[in-house]
């Protein structure tokens, strides 16, 4: 039906008053070939001038290693602005500070601040380490004090529009996200869902509760359905029946998948457009073409003035149509 008003979606395009801004999500490689998928999908999303592109953190110290690794090249070889995570888990105070304080030498000025989980995975019950910070909002507020010697740290937080699996209901998990904001945090990023109600109706509890920081949605665009299935029963987010019943029958026609991956993608984040929403986060699953599709759709173009030719004796990664991804400075 024609209601006469004319969707915001259809309008929006960088540059514009109230344009659509984005952010990525990547996590570390573990070996050389997702070493390159993964430098391959920054170089395709970097003209696109993300806001910001965070990189996920594990409790193992070879994680740890891989994820500062990460966030250093991104610094040192693009323009972009890296956020990195940090959890509690498995390490003191001491230990964790110092991992802060080598983020803001290698010139980060951005955290986003977690929980973690138990190192035993799902299943095991939740301890704070000895000597450690207890939980994410005295993580926020460890952050902001070794900030102070840098002059200051940007810190975003989780949301769960579903609530976190280990919280006992929603409202107790809307209290710890006012402790973290109380704490200093600036920006919470949610979990990712696929009903828009469950994050509007979140968003008025969070309102109602006096939270007036950003609430980003976090969006994972669907790669793998049985992969995003297994990771959201992890995570306690719902998979609806009508997701399921899109990708039926399509194992073996991977074709189709990225075509129906695509137009659920589209359809979730254009009525989040209409609704209002203008910020988004993405969980990209080092994997670029359908973030990509989706951000043009929401009207993001590539920024040539953004766009150099990188010293190809440093292992740049080429892009589609000769793009090259910005140099930052050889030697955030």
């Amino acid at each position: 039906m024609d209601t006469g008003v004319p969707r915001a979606s259809r309008f929006v395009r960088a540059g514009r008053p109230h344009a659509i801004r984005v952010s990525f999500e990547f996590f570390p490689p573990k070996t050389a070939e997702m070493e390159q998928s993964l430098w391959q999908a920054i170089a395709r999303l970097a003209p696109l001038s993300p806001n910001f592109v965070s990189v996920t953190y594990g409790a193992g110290g070879s994680t740890r290693e891989r994820t500062h690794s990460t966030v250093k090249r991104i610094v040192a070889e693009t323009m972009l602005t890296p956020a990195a995570h940090l959890t509690c888990v498995a390490a003191t105070r001491a230990e964790i500070d110092a991992v802060i304080r080598a983020y803001t030498e290698a010139g980060v000025r951005h955290i986003v601040a977690l929980r973690g989980d138990p190192p035993g995975g799902a299943g095991e019950r939740y301890a704070p380490y000895p000597g450690g910070y207890r939980n994410a909002a005295d993580l926020v507020a460890g952050i902001k004090c070794c900030g102070e010697q840098c002059g200051g740290l940007e810190v975003s937080v989780a949301a769960y529009p579903e609530k976190h699996p280990d919280s006992p209901s929603v409202a107790a998990d809307i209290d710890m996200l006012k402790a973290k904001v109380d704490a200093g945090a600036s920006r919470a990023i949610t979990q990712f869902f696929f009903e828009n109600d469950l994050y509007f109706r979140y968003l008025d509890r969070v309102c109602a509760r006096g939270i007036d920081i950003p609430i980003v949605p976090g969006i994972l665009p669907v790669q793998n359905f049985k992969s995003t299935r297994n990771f959201a029963a992890r995570c306690g987010a719902a998979v609806p029946a009508w997701l399921a019943e899109r990708f039926e029958n399509l194992d073996d026609d991977a074709a189709t998948r990225k075509l129906i991956a695509a137009a659920v993608a589209a359809e979730q984040v254009l009525d989040l457009v209409d609704h209002g929403v203008r910020d988004f986060h993405f969980y990209t699953m080092n994997r670029a073409d359908l973030v990509y599709a989706i951000c043009h759709l929401l009207g993001l173009r590539p920024h040539q003035d953004q766009i150099s030719v990188r010293d190809e004796a440093r292992g740049a990664l080429p892009l589609p149509g000769g793009e090259r991804v910005a140099v930052r400075g050889l030697g955030r």
